[in-house]
């Protein structure tokens, strides 16, 4: 795949970025090193400062940057700029939290002292998405920088202009050469770069097959990863549930940045005592969405990021629509320039049918009809994912059960799932391991060291 900006909205190709060479690799990778031997010392009231010049740019210039993900990945613009914004709170977030959460826990065994410590281990690699191209990247970016460990970013080919963004502001709030930078490559050098002595470690959001391999690749030379892969995520609604509020938040689960994100909702599992209502709603709502320019302000559902995720999209909603499930509304590409999908809405899904088993990644919804609180749980269950789940009840007996009972690394009642840099994220099964975000988040990149004084 081409290093190149491509206006998904049009198609067009606006600008290609040639791919950095081994010679000049190998010179970040010096860097990287370097600068970490000088970081690793730098005070947290240091690293603070600098963290919340990142906000403030962030702040500033959050118009610029929502055009550069608008442009090369299509969300629209008004998402894009909260997404600038959240990546402000996150910065603020570890500037005011990291001293506090790698702070010497004190343990009591009778010895003179006795405590663990948390310390940095130098250059990790961030493998990232475009689907949230600068949110995914300060969430990792924040916590690792103020913990004293220094970041090499890899992001995704079609938002080089996001990625070299990202690391000019880190340089612009003071932090020095080298700390974080942007490595303008492909996939194939990733193996390279994994295998080099001086990166100790790596993180990966994306598809499951990538944290497959890169998974293998940091086993084969023990270095600890953090993965967070697919999700399908179950959106579960029961009869006691505010029924409005859980279709109106439902279609906004399902296409959240234009249905591309690993935790909204793909999976609508409904009471059958609900169901023929909660779909003519659904439904509605999901066929009045306005589709259009991702720069329009009223614009509710853009382009998908890429040709091929069309195709992609759509050649698995035709292999279910064949099993046997049925359509809604919509189940088609939009015959329109751009990477546009009609707001596609399925049911009576066959269970071996790829709107059951996999990942749909776009603004096709799944609609399950079930018995009882068992069947809920049963079908959220029933996949390798464990991402996110919403479920939405008024029976506290119910919303105990959801919390302990479904498989997923993040469950909220009431409400559709989101990121907060308070709260830890991650997933459990085919969904990856590891945290990111809160205090499990920046505690994941330490040597976390006992230290015995007799």
């Amino acid at each position: 795949m081409a290093i190149a900006t491509t206006n998904p909205a049009t198609g067009e190709v606006l600008k290609i970025f040639e791919p950095l060479s081994a010679e000049r690799i190998e010179q970040k990778l010096q860097l990287a090193a370097s600068a970490f031997r000088d970081h690793r010392r730098s005070s947290f009231a240091e690293r603070a400062a600098q963290m919340m010049r990142a906000a403030e740019i962030l702040e500033k210039e959050k118009d610029e940057c929502a055009r550069l993900m608008t442009l090369e990945m299509g969300k629209p613009l008004k998402t894009a700029a909260a997404e600038a914004l959240k990546c402000a709170t996150g910065c603020r977030y570890y500037a005011e939290n990291a001293e506090r959460f790698l702070a010497d826990d004190i343990v009591e065994t009778g010895a003179k002292s006795s405590f663990i410590r948390y310390l940095p281990i130098g250059p990790i690699l961030a493998i990232m998405p475009w689907n949230f191209p600068f949110w995914q990247v300060f969430r990792f970016l924040a916590p690792a920088l103020m913990a004293g460990n220094v970041g090499l970013l890899k992001h995704a080919s079609n938002v080089p202009q996001c990625a070299l963004k990202i690391e000019e502001i880190v340089r612009r709030a003071g932090f020095a050469e080298g700390v974080f930078q942007t490595l303008l490559i492909g996939s194939g050098p990733v193996d390279g770069i994994l295998n080099d002595s001086r990166v100790v470690a790596a993180t990966l959001t994306g598809s499951e097959q990538a944290g497959i391999q890169v998974g293998i690749s940091a086993a084969r030379r023990i270095k600890k990863v953090v993965l967070e892969l697919g999700g399908s995520d179950p959106f579960i609604v029961m009869p006691s549930a505010d029924l409005d509020a859980a279709v109106a938040t439902a279609v906004d689960a399902r296409i959240q940045n234009n249905g591309q994100s690993c935790i909204a909702a793909k999976r609508f599992i409904v009471s059958e005592k609900i169901a023929a209502e909660f779909e003519r709603k659904f439904v509605k709502r999901m066929q009045d969405l306005r589709v259009g320019d991702p720069f329009e302000e009223s614009t509710q559902l853009g382009p998908l990021a890429s040709a091929e995720a069309v195709t992609s999209l759509d050649a698995a909603v035709k292999k279910t629509v064949a099993a046997g499930a049925r359509v809604l509304t919509g189940g088609h590409p939009l015959d329109r320039p751009g990477c546009f999908y009609a707001p596609t809405v399925l049911t009576d899904i066959p269970k071996d049918s790829p709107a059951y088993q996999e990942e749909f990644f776009g603004p096709v919804a799944s609609i399950f009809r079930v018995k009882d609180v068992d069947q809920a749980i049963g079908v959220a269950n029933d996949i390798r994912f464990g991402l996110g789940a919403s479920a939405w009840t008024g029976d506290p007996g119910e919303a105990e059960r959801f919390i302990n009972e479904l498989d997923a690394g993040m469950v909220f009642l009431n409400k559709m799932v989101a990121s907060d840099p308070r709260l830890p994220f991650g997933g459990v099964k085919y969904s990856g391991h590891g945290r990111e975000l809160a205090v499990q988040g920046i505690r994941e990149f330490m040597n976390i060291k006992t230290v015995w004084i007799q």
